[in-house]
Order: C-alpha cells, then structure tokens, then sequence
C-alpha cells in the first residue's frame, strides 16, 4: 500500500472548508482507540466527544451479519436508518462481492441488499467482538464491546444502559404536549423504492433553492461539469469538476494586478457573492491541486463556490497557472502570510477560512521539536492580528499542537493539558484529541497517516475508503460528503435518530456525525448560544441551544450587549495597540476600517466533533 502525503493533507483541508471538523473526524476514525477517553471528566462535551471517539470502519460480510442479516432485499438506506436504530451501528457504504468492484459510500435506495455484500460500518467495536444484550423487553437490542468495556457485569450493564436508553420522547415531554404543538411528522423510510416514490437531492442537502438547470445555466453559462484537462502529475484520479468553458488568461489569475479584463486589485473589489478560502503557502506545491478539486467537485452548487486565493512568497510557473486556469474563481498573488498589507489585500476580513500550509523548506531539519516551528509562528501572527479568522493547518508532529492558537494564562487550556498527561499515562493512542483547536478540526498532524498505514495491514480496503470520503477518488454511485446546519426551523426534529430517519426518507442521506459548538466561559462550557444570527461576530457563525444557567438567562440580543460590551471593556493595552496598527494598515491600503473586527482575542466558543453518535443524542441550535 502506498499513501502520498500531499494527497491526503490538501483533500482534507479543503474538506474542513465545506465540512468543519473533518480532519478530526478522520483521525479519530483511523486510530484505535477504548472510546473511554474523557469519561472521568465532569464536562460534559470530553465524556461525550471521547466516548464517540472509539467508533471506526469496519466490515462484514451481509449473510454473516446479525447487524444487517435482516435486511436482504431492503434498500440500503432501509438497512442504513434501521441498524443505526436498533444497533447504533451506521452503516457507510457496500461492495459487490464480486472481483473488480469498487467500494460505494451510500449508493442510495436503489441499491438492494444481497447476502454476499460486503458492508461498510462505523462503530464503537465490530460485530465478532460485541455482546447483544437485551436492553428492555419492549425495546430494540443493543450491542456492547466485550474487548473495550469496563470489566465486570455491573460495569458492563451500566454502559449497556447507557447506550441502550433510547427515548423517543424526551424527557418531560408528554404525548400531549407533542399533540399541542402539532409538530411536522416524519415520513417511514421505504423498505424498497421506485424512480417515482421518491425525490432524490443531486446536491445533498446544500442546495437551498429549487433551481433547475435551466437556471443554473442562463446564470453560470461560463461553466460546464468535466475532468480537468491538465493535472499536475501522474497518478491523479480523474474527477468530475465545475470548469470555465474557456481557459482564463494569465493575467486574470493574479488577484492583485489589474489587466485588461479586469481592474481589480484586492479581494474587496471583486464583490463576490460567497466569502473566500485563503490559502498561505511558500510555494506553488502540485499537491495543492487536491486542495482544488474537492471545492470545485460537481456535487457542489454552482451558487455556492467559495472563491480560492492563493498567496505564495514566489510567483508560481506556467505548468501551475494552466492548471488553475481552467478552474473558475481560483486566484494567486504573491506575498507572505507574515505580511498584514497582502492578508488585506488577500481579503482576510471577510474570508471564511484560512488554511496555512506547513512551511516544510523552511522549518528546522536538524530536531524534531523545531519541526513546526516557522509554522506556529505563523499562525499565531495571524491569530494574534485577526483572532476572529477561521484558521486551518496541518502540523508534523502531533505533540505541537499545544502551541497553537496558543493564550497565555489560559487556565482552560492549562486544564486540557492535564487531561492530556493523564490519557497519555492511561496509554491512549491519541491523548492529544482534547487540545481545543484538534477537537475544533483547527489543526490536525501528518503523523495519522502512520495509523492509516498500519491499519490498512488488517484493513485492506481503507485507503481507498478514506480516498473516496476525502473526494481524492470517485466510484460510480458513490455518494459524496456533505452538511448541513441546524436551524431554529429544524428543532422540531429533536433528536439525532429522527434526523437520521428524516434525511433517509426525504434526501436519502446518511448522517455520520454532528460537528457541535458551545459558548465557553473561559473556565468551563456552560451553554449553547442562543441564535447564530445573533453571534456572528463571537463564534463565526456557529450557533446553539438556549441558555443552560440562569444567571445569564434573557434575550439574545441583551446577552450579546453584554457579552461584547465585557470583551471590548477588558481589551488589553496590547490588544488596543493591535487594532490600531491594522487600522492604521487598512486606511493605507484604501480599505475602509469599519471591515476589521475589534473584538478581544479571548476564547469565547468551543467546538467538537460527535463521531456516530446515538439515537437519542439531542440536537442543537448550529449543529453542523
């Protein structure tokens, strides 16, 4: 088995621009682990995040399953919704137990079940290593894991309990109470479907408005779905991308010069209608093609293509500017991610993310502590001048992520420290996931690709599974990642298992997890905020449920006033002396000040990923 490094790090960054967390998702998923991290701590977000964090992929044989036995001749979304109800089990994706087939993440409801396919799952243990235990006679089995759980029946009855303790409604909620709000219903997921039975999304879930094609055409007549003519070395996988109809010229590919077609010097200017990804790298690498192709793939809408602005130290050669220039809305300008006037021009006020490429020339050979080093720096500049920015980056060595985003006097953080000698001392394989920015998908490290190798010695099918998750390959039928957010409008679901059964009977979407964020006080999560509308500014458009204490009880928009006005009152005199200097910065470059965001560079959200979790997990305002 071969992994190619670039590969895998470009495609998941570009991944944690669609769907935040990713990056951890994926680590979690690759390495081993109890799934019993986190369960001393009295938070309830370590308990819950560790917990799910022990799920990964594994497979079974459909005629040898008690998972999925059941299911012959159902649809595999039938089969899907109902392991994961009665199991907690998810079942991802199928092979055709036949030579030559490929792997189908979600093939969807025409795909019928046989008893030779080989099926693709996530859960806490496989099945040859977990006990069916009767958790009520009125209720469904569950399953516990003879190798991973506590030892002893007592212990082993209480972790059934918990996981087994499913709840259609919930608690305090009367079937009266239900009646009185009259809730939408849900519809039953078919057992098996016909063309006509059932509207299926193309887009997933991202298309918010009924656009026809026709539509999509008269306004985006520039663009036609393709495979990218020119690919930047051998062994790329073709892949069905959003291209310009014609080749952009190279002088329309610098944002920051003006051509004439274009009289544009910074990202402001173009006006374009989502916000951009900034990318900071020293060089023009091939790799970042796989950074391309996920955000361009066919299976995102034309209206919703997020602008790509490349900032390399050197200007990139021809080979890397034809490549790009059959890409639409990608662009390059040179200047250094260090530089305040080129992350301005870049439009880092307004982008979406920015993701910092390993500076890998330029860090320290000669010792491995050193190896981030210029990497960090970077970071923190960025951090440190606009704290509200999305940053992403990858990382070599796993135990540097103590140091980034890094606050001094954090004694939040000074706590996670502790939590993380304890898993280590524990023997924890990755003691460093309850780091706030890995738990956020901010950061991850290069070194998973060490377990993505190891288990693909037991596993011979998981690169190429991660590869088809990640974009970098494409299998006919195959379903692609997507997300979704939840809004005020989608609080009547309630629950994770009727999202799960809503998605199967409406768009046919297999949900694999929850990216959640909470309001932080600094010392310890209290609760979700109340309306991401009003909390674009603190959390970056992150959002949740109401307040969980009451000292803070009152309207949203009383709550932000006094949180904003705590923030800009305890600015430091080193805060205030940055904001000046980056205004001072804008009004020279004929930007107006007003873009810049003042607020203080103290943590107020925390955000973590929920790998499968259970039927009657709550969902939240904002979780992703």
């Amino acid at each position: 088995h071969v992994v190619c490094e670039d590969e895998f790090k470009y495609a998941l960054l570009a991944n944690n621009c669609l769907c935040p967390g990713i990056s951890t998702f994926v680590t979690l998923l690759l390495h081993t682990s109890r799934g019993q991290e986190g369960n001393t701590s009295h938070e309830e977000w370590q308990r819950i995040y560790g917990k799910c964090s022990g799920n990964e992929i594994y497979h079974i044989r459909l005629g040898d399953s008690k998972f999925f036995g059941d299911y012959e001749g159902k649809s595999f979304t039938f089969a899907s919704f109902h392991a994961h109800r009665k199991y907690s089990v998810s079942l991802v994706g199928i092979q055709r137990d036949v030579q030559g087939n490929k792997i189908q993440l979600n093939p969807g409801p025409r795909h019928i079940m046989r008893k030779s396919d080989i099926c693709f799952y996530l859960n806490i243990s496989k099945e040859e290593n977990s006990a069916f235990i009767l958790a009520h006679p009125n209720h469904d089995t569950t399953t516990v894991d003879r190798t991973k759980s506590p030892s002893g029946q007592e212990k082993s009855s209480r972790v059934a309990s918990v996981i087994a303790n499913y709840c259609f409604f919930p608690q305090g909620l009367s079937v009266q109470t239900l009646e009185s709000v009259k809730r939408p219903s849900i519809g039953q997921v078919p057992a098996t479907i016909d063309s006509s039975s059932i509207r299926i999304s193309l887009c997933g879930s991202e298309s918010e408005d009924d656009y026809t094609e026709a539509d999509v055409e008269r306004e985006f007549p520039e663009y036609v779905c393709g495979f990218p003519p020119v690919a930047p070395y051998v062994g790329t996988s073709p892949t069905l991308c959003h291209l310009m109809r014609e080749k952009r010229p190279f002088c329309c590919l610098q944002l920051d010069a003006s051509c004439v077609h274009c009289r544009h010097q910074n990202a402001r200017e173009y006006n374009w209608r989502n916000p951009a990804i900034i990318v900071a790298a020293e060089h023009a690498s091939s790799g970042l093609y796989n950074f391309i192709v996920p955000l361009r793939s066919h299976a995102r809408p034309k209206k919703l293509l997020n602008p790509i602005v490349l900032l390399f130290s050197k200007e990139p050669d021809v080979t890397f500017k034809t490549m790009i220039s059959f890409f639409p809305l990608v662009f390059w300008m040179r200047g250094s991610m260090d530089c305040i006037e080129d992350l301005l021009r870049a439009g880092i006020n307004s982008a979406e993310n920015v993701v910092v490429v390993n500076k890998e020339t330029s860090n320290s050979r000669e010792e491995d502590t050193l190896a981030d080093c210029n990497t960090i720096v970077s970071v923190q500049t960025i951090f440190r001048l606009f704290p509200k920015a999305n940053i992403l980056t990858e990382i070599s060595h796993a135990p540097n992520m103590r140091f980034m985003q890094f606050r001094p006097d954090d004694l939040y953080a000074l706590s996670i420290s502790k939590q993380e000698k304890k898993e280590r001392e524990r023997g924890s394989n990755i003691y460093y996931m309850f780091r706030l920015p890995f738990a956020a998908g901010n950061v991850f490290s290069a070194s998973m690709l060490d377990a993505l190798l190891y288990q693909a010695f037991v596993k011979d099918y998981l690169i190429t599974f991660v590869r088809l998750l990640l974009g970098i390959d494409m299998s006919v039928g195959s379903g692609h990642l997507s997300s979704i957010r939840i809004t005020k409008e989608d609080l009547w679901i309630r629950t994770y298992g009727r999202l799960y059964q809503k998605l199967c009977s409406t768009s046919c979407d297999i949900p694999i997890g929850i990216y959640r964020t909470q309001y932080h006080s600094g010392t310890e999560a209290l609760f979700t905020p109340p309306c991401p509308t009003y909390f674009t500014e603190l959390t970056r458009g992150e959002g949740g449920d109401k307040p969980k204490k009451s000292i803070m009880m009152g309207s949203p928009m009383q709550l932000l006033s006094l949180l904003l006005k705590n923030e800009n009152r305890n600015l430091t005199p080193e805060r205030q002396e940055i904001i000046q200097m980056v205004k001072c910065r804008m009004q020279t470059q004929g930007l107006p000040q007003t873009e810049y965001n003042e607020g203080s560079d103290k943590r107020s959200t925390i955000s973590y990923v929920i790998i499968n979790p259970s039927y009657d997990l709550k969902l939240e305002l904002g979780d992703v």
